[in-house]
């Protein structure tokens, strides 16, 4: 089974990471899967979410092991549960209502109290005059309502008068202002019963007490014995736990039946775990419950399982098999009622033109200047395999037609660049788009728009944002418009990327140097010359992940590092080979006012474009601040250490695997989609994922564009 461990890693040692997971919890867990048979893939959520659903949607897990518990909040510890059922990923552990009723420990006592549940007197507070101390059993203790690991409770917090209670009322809404606990105080000792929902036993997988034991030379110390936040962090090591606890039959029994009401009436699933006081007369009382408890190892669960013969990977196993029976994985999707589910490995075709001529520096020989090199070819069949993928080679020459119609496939990822014209791009996904076969990046359209740069200025200039004035000649012989008022200007050819054409002769000074190049440029490439405005200024681009809502990595600058240089250009040659003339600084140098103003024009033109998945747009930014479009590249240069898009993804702290999936999780996403819909309108569509040859393409090595 492929299974994503999601988890939040402390860092420190402050209270609001008290609740995540340390280093060796999160190995000890994926060691654990991964005895287990499982292939694994480890998730730390504490990052945007964007950048988690992006990984998940590439890695495609049949089920998430979750601990996450969330940053803030009063509903954090439903946030990822949530996240996951929209995506429409499996999970461990209890939905996100059951996380947001227990976390919540005044609703939890509310719902109990009416199933004579015994627990403490208590009120909650969320102002201190609704504060009525009259009404309460002094001594009182005073707790956060919506924390765990004790967070918020110290020897300190015990009230043993009305004015001292006031006084720590007030103190406790300072610091957790959501809301406040004041709970009776129970002399007595500290009890958990854990709940493993796989263990087939008579409580319905409640197992035995345990007992949290303290040393008992600290113990001397402390006026109230209370499992503080002190004793689950600097003092842990003080801590035993002792199972089974050390209660007569009765009670035992007692507290299990107790606890199996409890995780019955929250709709606990899977595991979990309750805390309870046993009073010095023997009379047990509820706390409070943790459906999603610590799994560190040592911690409770493990040594109540141990009473019924589980180890620690027995422990995770039971976690994993109740939550696969319980959402069918191994059943069939069609007697669940759910759209057919593919699980094991996604068949992800892999479609590229590889650069068997090398090209020269002086731009004399650039025709596979925008093709792939073997090298970044091998890297980007790595990282999609490293999601745990197979992958098939689908080199696109004429032979591709005929290779798609007869190779199953779920999606493809699409590098490809196509032979001729300006729709060259476009020929892939066209291909794919007649197949019904999902793939990452633009559709035929946007590919088509962008590739074609005085289109892609039209439309982007229609959406508010500023492009350099620009005229398409075709012959070299037409009138010069006369929104041109000043030299130089710039001329490129008007369909080509990697910065095909754009060279240092590129930058004219007067008319007729403009018609030498434009009739150069024209015969060369076979197509119409761009003639624009040739910005004063410095020069950025920009990467952009997702759909609908795209993110904004950090902008790059490509610095000119030549100060001499009056009218600098980033050339085809800067870009077939990084040297001293260039520096690039990620994030760029800039004001926020100035990102914002980048962010909001890149955004816009990749919305404006109709881009998907992934795109890198260049800027320039004149000296009164203003941003202007000069290019949208769809289909960006994915060297591994060299492309600019590479480049970005690391200055923003994110390496090429994770760009890689991030780029194919909007693909996996429609696939999905896709599945859905046919499973709607043919229950019985088979996914046919029949066997194909991986097609190795040897050559040497050559020396790559930027892209």
């Amino acid at each position: 089974m492929r299974i994503a461990l999601t988890y939040n890693l402390r860092l420190s040692d402050s209270e609001e990471e008290a609740e995540f997971d340390t280093q060796q919890t999160v190995d000890a867990l994926a060691g654990a899967i991964d005895r287990l048979g499982h292939r694994l893939e480890r998730f730390e959520v504490s990052g945007p979410a964007s950048r988690t659903v992006a990984r998940l949607e590439a890695y495609s897990p049949d089920l998430i092991f979750n601990t996450a518990e969330g940053r803030r909040g009063r509903f954090r510890e439903a946030f990822y549960p949530a996240l996951f059922d929209e995506l429409g990923f499996p999970y461990t552990g209890s939905d996100a209502y059951a996380l947001a009723v227990t976390l919540d420990k005044q609703l939890t006592k509310l719902i109990l109290r009416d199933h004579d549940v015994r627990t403490p007197g208590w009120q909650y507070v969320e102002k201190l005059e609704e504060l009525t101390a009259s009404a309460l059993r002094f001594p009182v203790i005073v707790k956060p309502n919506f924390e765990g690991s004790s967070k918020g409770i110290t020897q300190d917090s015990v009230a043993e008068t009305v004015a001292e209670l006031e006084e720590k009322v007030r103190r406790a809404l300072e610091r957790y202002p959501a809301g406040i606990l004041v709970e009776e105080y129970i002399s007595g000792r500290d009890l958990t019963v854990p709940y493993l929902a796989a263990v087939e036993n008579d409580y319905d997988g409640v197992l035995a007490p345990v007992e949290y034991v303290v040393d008992p030379g600290l113990s001397r110390q402390r006026r109230y014995a209370i499992y503080d936040y002190a004793l689950k962090t600097s003092e842990d090591k003080a801590v035993s736990v002792k199972a089974p606890a050390s209660i007569p039959a009765g009670i035992a029994d007692e507290l299990r039946r107790t606890a199996q009401t409890v995780f019955r009436l929250t709709d606990c699933r899977d595991l979990g775990r309750i805390d309870f006081r046993l009073s010095d007369a023997g009379v047990p009382y509820f706390l409070e419950i943790n459906a999603l408890p610590s799994l560190e190892p040592g911690a409770g669960i493990f040594a109540a399982a141990e009473l019924d013969g589980l180890h620690f990977d027995a422990v995770i196993g039971s976690v994993i098999q109740a939550a696969a029976r319980r959402h069918g994985i191994k059943d069939s999707p069609r007697r669940q009622g759910k759209p057919p589910r593919k699980t094991g490995p996604l068949r992800v075709g892999f479609a590229y033109n590889v650069k068997r001529i090398k090209p020269t520096a002086d731009a004399v020989e650039d025709s596979e200047a925008e093709y792939d090199s073997p090298s970044t070819l091998q890297a980007i069949r790595e990282a999609i395999a490293s999601w745990g993928h197979e992958v098939i080679d689908l080199e696109a020459n004429q032979e591709l037609p005929t290779v798609l119609a007869v190779t199953p496939l779920d999606l493809v990822f699409n590098i490809a660049e196509g032979f001729k014209g300006r729709n060259r791009e476009a020929q892939v996904p066209s291909l794919l788009e007649l197949l019904d076969i999902p793939y990452t990046g633009s559709d035929p359209a946007t590919l088509s728009l962008a590739l074609d740069k005085a289109l892609a200025k039209k439309i982007v200039r229609q959406h508010g944002i500023h492009t350099p004035n620009f005229q398409i000649f075709t012959t070299g012989k037409e009138r010069l418009n006369r929104e041109f008022t000043e030299f130089p200007l710039m001329v490129k050819p008007v369909a080509e990327g990697s910065s095909k054409g754009v060279v240092s002769k590129s930058v004219v000074q007067n008319e007729a140097e403009l018609r030498d190049v434009v009739r150069e440029m024209v015969s060369k490439y076979q197509q119409p010359a761009l003639v624009e405005e040739y910005i004063r200024g410095r020069e950025f681009t920009v990467g952009l992940l997702g759909e609908r809502r795209p993110r904004v990595l950090p902008p790059m600058e490509i610095v000119f590092v030549d100060q001499a240089e009056e009218n600098p250009v980033y050339s085809f040659q800067h870009k077939l080979d990084w040297n001293d003339r260039i520096r690039y600084d990620v994030p760029a140098n800039l004001e926020p006012n100035q990102i914002e103003k980048l962010r909001t024009a890149g955004r816009g033109a990749f919305m404006a474009l109709g881009c998907r998945d992934v795109a890198r747009i260049d800027f320039k930014m004149d000296a009164r601040g203003r941003f202007y479009f000069l290019e949208c590249n769809p289909l960006p240069g994915l060297t591994p250490g060299w492309s600019d898009l590479v480049l970005i993804a690391k200055g923003a702290g994110m390496d090429y695997r994770t760009l890689i999936g991030e780029i194919l999780s909007g693909a996996i996403r429609r696939y999905k989609e896709r599945e859905q819909r046919r499973a709607a309108d043919m229950p019985s569509h088979a996914n046919g994922n029949g066997g194909a040859t991986v097609v190795e393409m040897p050559g040497p090595e050559l020396r790559e564009g930027k892209g």
